[in-house]
């Protein structure tokens, strides 16, 4: 009767702590942030006719779309944020 009584405070204690460890975990991982950063600040400069300017900017998984209007047809460039560098092209022609 004696060896009954200790299994299950032993096994009372393993479920108290496992729950405890499984909470701390659940709430550690809750709460860290992604680990992605944002890039440091990158400069992209567009070489675009005079009257050219900026009628939208849509962020796509891993470029920006920028809708540009005036100074010739309307276009679409595509820019990587991580280098600044243009991607890709897209006109709008009338």
């Amino acid at each position: 009767m004696r060896g009954l009584t200790i299994a299950v405070i032993v096994m009372g204690v393993l479920i108290v702590v496992g729950t405890i460890g499984l909470v701390v975990g659940v709430l550690h991982r809750g709460s860290s942030a992604p680990t992605a950063m944002l890039p440091p600040v990158v400069t992209a400069i567009l070489q675009e006719p005079e009257g050219t300017h900026i009628a939208s900017i849509a962020a796509l998984s891993d470029r920006l779309a920028v809708q540009l209007q005036g100074g010739g047809a309307d276009r679409v460039v595509l820019i990587d944020p991580k280098t600044g560098a243009l991607a890709g092209r897209i006109s709008l022609a009338h």
